[in-house]
């Protein structure tokens, strides 16, 4: 009733205004009043030109016109003689807008809220804005969790018709939320419901994960894996009847109740195919697996659905369509499921886009895609492509669209987005120890130099115990089919008389080395490798005797020709963030004549990746190593083989596990052996709060390693024993931070030995450029 009142005051008021004028043709119109506004905007506005015949209906149309605008809060209309004369009065301008009082927002964010909603200085002011401002200023602080904000606003009247306007804001605290219920549920008690929901009363962990503020958004997604817990367990019917969220009046308390009804658990009779398969109706049923008998699982539902659309997409069927359609006996509670299978039309690729690389060149790009142009569309191609791609460590995100060719029906366009990062770094490696302090490593890298996908490193590290200095480059693609070739130039001077851990001895090593890549397919490749290394040995009083002897035999100064040969097969989904897949290695590293050292190493590694749910990932990890000398020379003891630290068995100390000798000035310090063995398994999940973050990674590990060979002081490890190993567990976090790469250690030795040097807190860091 009152805006029809409101309506009905305005239109008279119109009436009023336009009262007055007589009919008349315009000769002429004047704009009086306007102060900002350009007397050509009010002539764009107004319905009345010159040489119009002015009546009532054209004036209130005007009238209705120029406050449709909302530049101005009054307008009138006179007449002198033939002239229309348009007399306005507008609206304030906004000359300065201020923010007082917030702490949960910076006056930048809430800023952009107001310019958001319209307000922002520059503007004319509207009160209707200005209601619409307070209220996303709200909606920001009530994402957040406070209800209870309080916000003031103050206009005051500046000179030039000008306001200015002051958001006084009192953010109160957060609501909390105090209590969650779910009602209905009968197969599966509430404690195990709740636990599947992110939004949690207050805990531990709420001070950093806030999931015991309430979110609209966040109690829809957790009604969504509630609904899909249901439906993957048999409970076909299962519906969310209702949902009350109620806050107590002081806005501090917020309760949820879910009202929900399982229904009957279902299981499914049969399964089969229809429609047009194009592929063999055997091999489509190969990827059902969804088998009767079985408990009803949504899950298996959409992956069987996905997979034989994906086998599809594998012939270049882009938009096929697979349904799964059941047929419900609601007295046997059973369901029957007939999957319709579209194949649609065939299509292929017309043009493959690269967008968001500015650095890095296209050809850097799209030398990865094993999807052509001008060749039939195929999904595993378009999947191994961008895994290719996201694989170079190059881009932060890689997104790939198929968008339909306008104006075609088989053809698509192939868009890959990416997103750069930084891809060189300054790495820095600390460990830190009761008996050494900290230790500091560095490397300087670029990874693609000059967008062209080669990559160059500097080592520099000048610590008192090893000194490197070496230049690698690599060129990935040497030849257009990938085969890589990297050349090396490095001296490392190893020298640990200042170590109360390791056998005292120096060394100074210089080399020159040319390495080949020889890829074989999608997963295997080959490394061969040729380099020459010069060793200058220097022992004394203090070195083990057995050093002593080696340089007295064989001399303080060799060289040798080395020989690589290494093979990999690598099926990771990631490179920084694995969740699936293998990775195999073979490495064998050889003195070959006329070098006057004469020996070999060869190890293997294999690493196994298993997602166990959404979030939590599996690792195992194992490697093995044996090296010796052969033509009558032993394996020269600085090509030992080590193990403990950050890279093989956490909690102890680097490079101390295994033989050890009695050093005349140290006592019992590490010398490594002929043999290695490690091994690691490694829960890895998100950081609490951040699951979709895949930066951030923690997991819980046991590891297990030593090394053997001839007899030590002891008489232990000349040979594999399970009672020599050491063991230990713990936790660690990885995070690709902004400033670089982080990782973390935090390990409790098991069964250390007397003799053991242990090392509970690693970590190694660095930043990019």
């Amino acid at each position: 009733m009152q805006i029809r009142l409101a309506a009905a005051l305005v239109t008279s008021l119109w009436a009023i205004s336009a009262h007055a004028i007589d009919n008349f043709v315009v000769k002429d119109i004047r704009v009086e009043g306007i102060q900002r506004t350009e007397a050509g905007t009010v002539f764009s506005y107004l319905p009345v030109k010159v040489g119009d015949t002015m009546d009532d209906e054209k004036a209130s149309a005007a009238i209705k016109a120029l406050f449709a605008t909302g530049f101005f809060k009054d307008v009138r209309l006179e007449q002198q003689g033939n002239v229309l004369i348009v007399v306005v009065e507008e609206r304030p301008a906004i000359s300065k807008v201020d923010i007082v009082g917030s702490k949960e927002f910076s006056k930048e964010q809430l800023t952009t809220g107001l310019k958001q909603a319209g307000l922002t200085e520059g503007r004319i002011f509207d009160k209707s804005v200005l209601d619409r401002a307070v209220q996303e200023i709200k909606r920001l602080y009530f994402s957040k969790g406070k209800y209870a904000v309080q916000i003031e606003t103050t206009v005051t009247p500046l000179e030039r018709n000008r306001v200015s306007i002051t958001f006084n804001i009192q953010d109160g605290d957060v609501a909390k939320i105090k209590q969650i219920n779910i009602v209905g549920n009968k197969a599966f008690r509430e404690k195990q419901l709740l636990g599947l929901f992110s939004l949690q009363t207050p805990g531990f962990f709420s001070w950093y994960t806030k999931n015991d503020q309430y979110s609209k958004q966040k109690l829809a997604a957790d009604l969504e894996t509630l609904k899909s817990f249901y439906l993957n367990r048999g409970y076909l019917e299962f519906n969310v009847d209702s949902t009350q969220v109620s806050i107590t009046p002081d806005k501090q308390d917020i309760y949820i109740t879910v009202n929900i009804s399982e229904g009957d658990k279902y299981t499914v009779s049969s399964v089969k195919l229809a429609g047009e398969t194009i592929v063999p109706a055997a091999e489509l049923e190969k990827l059902i697996v969804v088998k009767p008998g079985e408990v009803f699982s949504r899950e298996k539902l959409t992956e069987t659905a996905k997979k034989i659309g994906d086998r599809l997409g594998n012939d270049g069927y882009a938009f096929a369509n697979v349904n799964a359609v059941p047929d419900v006996d609601k007295e046997k509670h059973q369901v029957a499921f007939t999957f319709y299978v579209d194949s649609g039309r065939r299509v292929y690729v017309n043009r493959i886009n690269v967008t968001g690389n500015t650095r890095t060149k296209d050809e850097v790009v799209r030398r990865e895609f094993r999807q052509m142009e001008g060749a039939w569309y195929a999904a595993d191609k378009i999947k191994r492509s961008r895994e290719r791609v996201e694989r170079l460590g190059y881009f932060s995100d890689v997104n790939v669209e198929t968008p339909a060719v306008a104006g075609t029906t088989d053809q698509v366009d192939l868009d890959l987005g990416v997103t750069e990062k930084a891809t060189g770094s300054i790495m820095v490696g600390a460990g830190f120890s009761s008996s050494e302090g900290l230790i500091l490593s560095g490397s300087v890298a670029q990874n693609n130099l000059f967008g062209t996908g080669n990559q160059l490193s500097l080592q520099i590290n000048s610590g008192k115990i090893n000194k490197v200095y070496s230049v690698s480059y690599t060129n990935p693609y040497f030849t257009p089919d990938g085969l890589s070739l990297g050349y090396d130039l490095y001296r490392r001077d190893i020298n640990t008389t200042s170590l109360s851990s390791v056998a005292t001895y120096q060394n100074s090593t210089k080399g020159a080395g040319l390495r080949l890549g020889i890829p074989l397919n999608e997963k295997d490749s080959i490394n061969l490798g040729l380099a020459y290394e010069r060793f200058d040995l220097t022992v004394g009083a203090t070195s083990p005797k057995q050093y002593q002897d080696f340089v007295t035999k064989f001399g303080s100064s060799n060289d040798t020709l080395r020989a690589d040969l290494g093979w990999a097969r690598d099926s990771r989904d990631s490179l920084t963030y694995p969740t699936e897949g293998m990775l195999q290695r073979v490495y064998g590293e050889v003195g070959v004549p006329p070098g006057s050292l004469e020996y070999y190493k060869l190890s293997y590694q294999q690493q196994w990746f298993k997602p166990l749910s959404k979030n939590f990932t599996l690792m195992l990890n194992g490697e093995i190593g044996v090296g010796n000398g052969y033509a009558g020379k032993p394996l020269p003891f600085f090509k030992n083989f080590y193990a403990g630290g950050v890279s093989s068995v956490r909690g102890y100390d680097t490079s101390t596990l295994g033989p050890k000798l009695n050093d005349p000035v140290n006592g019992v310090v590490a010398a490594g052996g002929n043999k290695r063995i490690v091994g690691n398994a490694e829960l890895m999940f998100p950081m609490p709060g951040l699951q979709n973050d895949k930066s951030v990674r923690m997991s819980a590990f046991v590891d297990a390693g030593a090394t053997f060979g001839p007899d030590d002081y002891l008489g232990r490890y000349s040979s594999f024993s399970f009672k020599d190993l050491r063991y230990s567990t713990g936790i660690a976090l990885s995070w690709i931070s902004p400033v670089g790469p982080l990782k973390f250690s935090l390990a409790k030795p098991i069964n250390p030995k007397p003799d053991d040097r242990k090392q509970v807190f690693q970590f190694t860091l660095g930043t990019v450029f």
